[in-house]
Order: structure tokens, then sequence, then C-alpha cells
């Protein structure tokens, strides 16, 4: 059992028959009242984000998911296939299960599964990765203001924002967590 007060990001319980996993919570102690949490929560077979408040002691049941590394084959215009490395099994997930992490991941790069009763619901990317700059607006001399940054595309289709002094061909470090640019590879 898991009480609402220990809920944190990436926490799974079971309520009124559905999986439900934390995106975002916060701990409300306001002045005159009793103290709440508020949550943000995906919805882990439909992926609907629902926003609720709880108690801090109203206890639920917690949910076991399983994770699994696995390879990221490729994609066929609608579904994202993975490979379990141990038995060679394919699993295909439709974009919505995907989207977060996706423009991470490169081809032939592994990432987390994660599956609850045998069902794959969500991809965790590794916390850094390292992408190569395809596109980008060359810097401007001169222009040497602090924290000046410009859009980079990168191999796998998305677009971070990168310092002035990257160029096209560059490896850039990119944290999953926040889609920051950290640092040169």
């Amino acid at each position: 059992m898991i009480t609402a007060g220990d809920f944190r990001k990436g926490s799974t319980f079971e309520y009124d028959g559905q999986v439900l996993t934390i995106i975002d919570f916060m701990h409300v102690k306001p002045g005159k009242g009793a103290a709440f949490v508020r949550t943000k929560t995906r919805n882990v077979k439909t992926g609907a984000v629902l926003e609720k408040t709880f108690n801090p002691t109203e206890k639920f049941p917690e949910a076991v998911i399983e994770r699994k590394e696995m390879q990221y084959l490729y994609n066929d215009g609608e579904l994202y296939y993975f490979m379990d490395m141990a038995s060679y099994d394919q699993v295909p997930l439709d974009f919505a299960k995907v989207e977060d992490s996706i423009k991470y991941i490169k081809e032939n790069e592994f990432a987390i599964i994660k599956f609850f009763k045998g069902e794959a619901f969500s991809v965790e990317a590794p916390n850094f990765v390292e992408l190569e700059v395809v596109e980008t607006e060359p810097g401007v001399k001169g222009d040497t203001a602090t924290n000046v940054t410009k859009p980079a595309k990168v191999e796998t289709g998305a677009t971070f924002n990168v310092p002035i002094f990257i160029n096209q061909g560059d490896k850039i470090r990119i944290d999953t967590r926040t889609g920051d640019y950290m640092s040169r590879a």
C-alpha cells in the first residue's frame, strides 16, 4: 500500500480499477483547513491525464511495474518496434506510448520499457544521450551576450536550444529529464 503523502514522480498505484502513474504532485498546506496532495496523473492503459486531489492519509494498492531494457529497432510510420535482447521478442508500441522519449532515442540504442501485467505502456530514455546536430544556423560573430541560444535539429528529428558556438556536425549531450543541452560530447 502507498499513501498519498508518499507520492513521488513516477509512483504507480491503482485507483478505481485504473492504474495511474504520477506525472507531477504538490503537497499543499493551506493556512485554513486540512492539508492535501494535488496530483497530475497519467492512466497507464489509455494515456489520459487526470488532475486529482487526495487526502495525504488515503491509501492505495501499489501497482507493480516491470522494467526491461530493450533495443529500439525502427519505426514503420505507425508503430515503434523494440526488441528484448534476451528472448528476441519484438514489442510494437504506438506513438502515444513513446512520444515523451522517442526524440532522444536513435535506432539500435537501448531504452527502458515499462510493463504492467505483461503489457508495455511507456518508454524511458537514458538520463543523458549524445546526439549529432544535423541542422543549425551559423553563430553570428560578436553576438556573445550571456546565454545566447539558437535552435538546433539533431539526428532524431527533435529540436533543442543550444549555445551559439555549436555548429552542424557537433555531437551534443542532452539531459532527457529536462530536455536541456548539457555540453559538447
